[in-house]
């Protein structure tokens, strides 16, 4: 049986937007690949950073910060 499908309404374009910025923001330095990726944490359970590797070499560093109504704020590589 096949699933029925869902309509977000406006959602998915502001997922697809939000998507197609972070594929630029991740974006893979050119002759490299990702071999792991580490998170850090805030204390209260919010991702702080994401950290991409090859080997040992750090790649970049994508860093999170939050509002204080708990919504995302900005994202900013680095």
């Amino acid at each position: 049986m096949a699933e029925p499908e869902i309509s977000w309404g406006r959602y998915d374009q502001a997922y697809r937007a939000i998507w197609n910025a972070f594929q630029d923001v991740m974006r893979i330095p050119f002759g490299k690949k990702v071999s792991k990726y580490v998170f850090t944490w805030n204390p209260d359970g919010t991702l702080a950073t994401l950290k991409a590797y090859d080997g040992d070499e750090l790649l970049f560093t994508v860093s999170f910060t939050w509002n204080v109504d708990g919504t995302l704020g900005e994202v900013a590589r680095t």
